[in-house]
């Protein structure tokens, strides 16, 4: 037996994706494709051509990156600099053949310079050659289910076979966000670089306007070429909501991210699980006293819609009482939260302390449940 209380919950502390997009007062963007998620990976908020497979240029720099500085975290070597890895056109970090830093020093110069160096040189020195880092980000891209992607080049230069989605892109930074190296570069709107040999060191300045422009604003990546137009890739944090935003071949890009940021936030909020304060008083039967008491816990956060946190209900489940023995921090219960889509989260109500048994003989309580207790464990 259960005794449950219902209240209704007063009030939200002030964060593959299931598709959640509205019309209502959805933004109008110049894009060609365009996303807008949780980072949670729950929602989709907005949505225009989302699987449309396209050229994505720099920003294919996310997954160059992601692969370069996990292959830092096992070993952040030196990189020494050779002509090859220099033999790229566009934009630069500025690498000489002969330079020597190392791999998170490159992946910083990817992401803030966009340096196409920088990329080719980190695609050698983890994969051995372009080709076979290319393999490394489409065995990458196949492990995360980015099924509109295949990657060519690790710098997003215009290859008819090299391109992705806006949905792809959305799942790529969501993965690439929770790598704390690659969030911490892409969130710097200026950087300083240290070359190993000759040493200097070079500061270079972020091509994401966002971070400036849009309050909350975390990141990502820009990129652009005459195939692609302008790509970009946005993160937005605010009040304990994180949102990606990403959109492809958009001639108005830093305008259509703040709409597309605003809406986002518009349509999601954090609520909080807070049942730490909880306190009840549990009684107990058959044991050296009548009563134990019960403490709850932090459940934490969870995004949510807005109107999904409208008239959520908070029900305690604990049952009429307990058989001794009982041991401190054992859970005796829950707070479930719920609304109309089912239990949202629930926190548990544990034992504050421990209530043993007396000494001597048993007394009435325990020696009908010592009878019984063989029924419930051969379900009868």
């Amino acid at each position: 037996m259960k005794r449950a209380i219902s209240l209704l919950l007063a009030a939200a502390c002030a964060t593959a994706f299931p598709c959640f997009a509205s019309a209502d007062a959805a933004p109008g963007i110049s894009a060609k494709s365009a996303v807008v998620a949780s980072a949670d990976g729950k929602y989709v908020l907005y949505e225009k051509n989302p699987h449309d497979r396209l050229p994505i240029a720099s920003t294919t720099k996310i997954m160059t990156a992601l692969l370069t500085l996990e292959a830092a975290a096992r070993n952040d070597r030196t990189v020494l600099v050779t002509p090859e890895m220099v033999r790229v056109e566009g934009s630069s970090m500025g690498l000489k053949a002969g330079d020597r830093l190392t791999l998170t020093s490159l992946a910083e110069g990817m992401l803030l310079a966009s340096g196409n160096d920088a990329a080719t040189a980190a695609a050698i020195a983890v994969g051995g050659s372009v080709g076979s880092f290319a393999l490394l980000m489409n065995r990458k891209a196949k492990a995360l289910g980015l099924g509109d992607t295949h990657y060519v080049t690790p710098s997003g230069l215009d290859d008819d076979r090299h391109y992705s989605s806006a949905y792809d892109l959305a799942i790529l930074t969501a993965a690439a966000m929770k790598n704390p190296v690659f969030s911490q570069i892409v969130s710097r709107r200026k950087m300083r670089v240290r070359f190993l040999q000759p040493v200097r060191t070079v500061t270079y300045t972020n091509h994401n306007k966002l971070l400036g422009m849009y309050s909350g604003c975390i990141g990502v990546k820009t990129g652009y070429t005459k195939k692609s137009g302008r790509c970009l890739v946005s993160a937005a944090q605010r009040n304990g909501v994180r949102l990606i935003s990403v959109t492809l071949s958009d001639p108005d890009d830093w305008r259509d991210h703040e709409k597309l940021l605003d809406y986002g936030f518009s349509r999601l909020t954090s609520v909080c699980f807070d049942d730490s304060d909880y306190a009840a008083s549990l009684p107990v039967v058959g044991g050296a006293l009548a009563g134990v008491p019960v403490t709850g816990s932090n459940g934490g956060t969870a995004v949510l819609p807005a109107e999904d946190a409208q008239g959520m209900r908070r029900t305690v489940e604990l049952p009429p009482f307990v058989y001794a023995p009982v041991s401190k921090g054992q859970v005796l219960g829950r707070i479930r939260y719920s609304n109309a889509r089912g239990t949202v989260a629930s926190t548990e109500l544990s034992a504050a302390g421990a209530v043993g048994r007396p000494e001597g003989k048993k007394n009435f309580f325990q020696k009908i449940w010592d009878r019984i207790r063989p029924l419930f464990r051969s379900g009868g």
